[in-house]
């Protein structure tokens, strides 16, 4: 062997091989080989200035004996680890753990996997950079720092809380903030008029938004028809109706025209930032499901490097993307720029994400895969594209009997440019119109709207925030997110809202002003960010104890620290001593802050049967009801909340009903009684030991389930069960069918049965050394 390179994924390892003569042989580490020992509290030692502590990950050692014997057989040896601060930590700990020198060992970055990028790299290699290491270990040991010492204080003062982190902490307190302008919001009411109008002379031409929907594509009877507002709102319901009265004999017509020439500029390329926002703006995807996919379309070698802060394309992919353009397009399409990078401190990758090959229209093993291609690419097209010119109008439309007047606006797109491979849908007709040309009149109509709070951060819109305020790193944000969903401290929400009712008038032709009362739904959450108790209670806990870590502006100015590192020109050892004594002294004094007034609670009022105070708190699972206090002579009682109900909005009716479960349907056949009930992952009715969970889609609840439907869960339960018990044996080990084979369990532990092990003769003995 030759030449020896080392990369940290296998799957990149095979896909570099392709393009790798045989002089090398490529090799992966599967990402760090070593670590700060989870669990070991003296991993970093604070009097020796915070030197780390590293060990072998677990279960690397059989890798890492297999590399060094590869290191021993190779004349040359390569460190091709990825470009960021990680990749860089990754072959510094390579470098030590197979002996190779720092200082004179080859290290190589290529921005995609391509047979020119790995050929150009080859020829242009360097050392490993120790400022970049610096810089990863530093966030590595404050983290660490964080979490190690602010966690078990977490654990022993939040009731149910579990971690916190440097970053993490932030990122909750503003989903939490949000959570709470909304509660305080007060919706003003006002009344919205538009109406429905009618070129009374036959028009052909169509404006639209859309450069591919032709006029003749609108059928002639909706062509001519437009909707227009008034240009102001009304205060109430009196002075619309008198202007729906006013309004009843009206004559109408175009009284001015309003034309005027614009550009749309197309965005700039993907970083990772702006792929995480705009993957969950336009296909709905976690940012784990997008950083995941981006991930594997690298390594694939199908986009460059997904972890960037830079918007910058090569001086090849921009020739490339200009040629493509030209061919598909025409080079009135062509509009060669640079993104200027908005991010100060982009000390990723040095170019934007992009195809490898933008003229291959589709790439990825998967649906997923396939989507998050095509939007790079368009999204890499549209860059390099011209800008879209429009011509937008306005006709204001004035009737006869007001003074009042009204407003309708539509676009024509004069040359699409970038949008031909980037636009969105929502197309907006006006029909050609001429000053003083008369309108009839439809419907019009003064609808009652509601002043809206601020919109609950989605995914997307929390990286943008995140991202805006400078705390963390944009290709952490998919990782933080899963930690604050997996704590339980937020959750995507569900909720469809609430109803109210709201007023419309409608003033019909010939038919003279009708009120009516709707009912329209506002306030849902599904498929936005909504903090739990748990994680509101944390949050302020946090903001009020350790208000450095929760403050934006004191994270955002630690990672402009660990930039400084990265560059040569701050001292990491100095930041870590600035950041971590003051810390370590509210982690100390933390021992004095009684759990008892760090827990959310609410006295709610007294059981008019027993006396007894019922109050809504938070506990080890999240809030509960609590039906007594704990001086009592007789312990309290506890239960769930009811469904969609919070600590400050539950009421006294709805607790005590709470309280009446668990709830006795009846007996089963063999005379068991089979209850009714709330528990931790929902409603469930119970038989002895067994749980049959009440589904969501069914309509039920235990309150009103019947015996007779009660019993059904229980029989599919049972049956369920069955199918999936291969053997249960006395000493309550199981040999149980699972969804990716068989396993035994002792209800603590599962263990995967080989595949050349038939699980019906597995022995209780045989499975109790498993």
């Amino acid at each position: 062997m030759k030449n020896l390179l080392i990369v940290e994924s296998p799957a990149k390892a095979s896909t570099i091989e392709k393009y790798l003569g045989g002089d090398f042989s490529v090799k992966s580490s599967v990402g760090h080989i070593r670590e700060l020992p989870p669990g070991d509290d003296d991993a970093i030692d604070v009097a020796h200035d915070f030197a780390p502590k590293y060990a072998i990950v677990a279960g690397k050692k059989k890798l890492v004996g297999e590399l060094k014997r590869a290191v021993k057989a190779a004349d040359e040896v390569w460190l091709a680890t990825d470009e960021d601060r990680e990749g860089e930590a990754i072959a510094w700990h390579l470098s030590e753990v197979l002996g190779l020198n720092p200082d004179t060992t080859k290290r190589i970055t290529f921005h995609e996997i391509t047979k020119p990028a790995l050929s150009d790299a080859l020829k242009h290699p360097r050392v490993i950079d120790m400022d970049v290491v610096r810089a990863q270990q530093a966030r590595q040991i404050l983290d660490r720092l964080v979490g190690y010492e602010l966690s078990p204080v977490v654990w022993k003062k939040v009731p149910g809380g579990k971690s916190a982190g440097r970053v993490q902490s932030p990122a909750l307190r503003l989903v939490v903030e949000r959570e709470r302008e909304i509660a305080a919001f007060q919706p003003e009411s006002s009344f919205k008029v538009s109406g429905t109008f009618c070129a009374t002379a036959p028009n052909t031409a169509a404006h639209t938004a859309n450069p591919n929907a032709a006029a003749s594509q609108v059928p002639d009877d909706e062509r001519n028809h437009f909707k227009a507002d008034l240009t102001h709102t009304i205060a109430d319901e009196a002075t619309a109706h008198a202007l729906l009265d006013v309004l009843t004999a009206a004559n109408w017509r175009v009284a001015d025209l309003k034309q005027s020439d614009g550009t749309r500029r197309p965005p700039a390329p993907f970083t990772t930032s702006t792929l995480q926002q705009e993957a969950n703006s336009r296909l709905g995807f976690s940012a784990r499901a997008t950083m995941s996919a981006a991930q594997a379309l690298y390594q694939a070698g199908h986009i460059t490097y997904m972890r960037t802060d830079s918007t910058t394309l090569s001086k090849v992919a921009l020739s490339a993307i200009a040629s493509y353009l030209t061919q598909q397009f025409g080079s009135e399409y062509v509009h060669t720029r640079q993104f200027q990078t908005k991010s100060a401190g982009a000390q990723e990758a040095h170019e934007a994400i992009r195809p490898s090959n933008v003229a291959r229209e589709t790439a990825g093993k998967n649906d997923f895969e396939r989507r998050l291609y095509g939007l790079i690419r368009a999204r890499t097209l549209a860059s390099q594209m011209a800008e879209a010119k429009i011509r937008k109008t306005t006709a204001v439309i004035e009737p006869s009997t007001s003074a009042e007047r009204f407003e309708a606006k539509g676009e024509v797109i004069a040359f699409d440019g970038f949008l031909a491979v980037y636009g969105r849908s929502g197309e907006k007709y006006l029909p050609a119109l001429t000053v003083g040309q008369p309108l009839s009149a439809g419907d019009i109509v003064a609808r009652q709207t509601f002043s809206k709070p601020p919109g609950r951060y989605t995914e997307g819109s929390l990286v943008k925030k995140l991202e805006e305020l400078g705390i963390g790193r944009p290709s952490t944000y998919a990782t933080i997110l899963e930690n604050l969903k997996s704590r339980s401290y937020i959750k995507i929400g569900e909720g469809e809202g609430i109803q109210r009712q709201a007023i419309e008038l409608t003033l019909a032709p010939e038919s003279g002003v009708v009120r009516q009362i709707l009912t329209e739904r506002t306030g849902s959450d599904k498929g936005r960010l909504v903090p739990n108790a748990i994680g509101e209670v944390l949050s302020d806990f946090l903001l009020q104890y350790f208000s450095d870590i929760m403050d934006y502006g004191f994270t955002a100015h630690t990672e402009t620290e660990l930039d400084c590192i990265e560059k040569g020109t701050c001292n990491s050892t100095t930041m870590l001593h600035e950041f971590y004594e003051p810390f370590h002294q509210k982690v100390e004094a933390a021992a004095d802050i009684d759990r008892r007034t760090v827990a959310k609670a609410r006295q709610i009022g007294a059981d008019p049967k027993t006396g007894k105070m019922v109050s809504a708190r938070i506990g080890r699972f999240g809030p509960m009801l609590q039906l007594g206090m704990a001086d009592d002579e007789e312990k309290p009682r506890f239960a769930k909340l009811p469904e969609g109900r919070t600590i400050d909005t539950v009421t006294l009716e709805e607790s005590l009903e709470m309280f009446q479960l668990p709830r006795l349907l009846g007996q089963t056949p063999a005379g068991d009684d089979i209850k009714a009930n709330v528990g931790r992952f929902g409603p469930y009715v119970q038989v002895g030991s067994l749980f049959a969970s009440i589904p969501k889609a069914s309509g039920l609840d235990p309150f009103t389930i019947s015996l007779e439907q009660g019993l059904e869960l229980y029989e599919e339960k049972k049956r369920k069960d069955a199918e999936k018990n291969i053997a249960l044996f006395d000493s309550g080990i199981k040999v149980l069918r699972g969804r990716y084979g068989p396993y035994v369990t002792n209800g603590k532990k599962n263990v995967t049965i080989a595949k050349d092990i038939d699980p019906t003769t597995v022995t209780e003995a045989q499975a109790a050394e498993m």
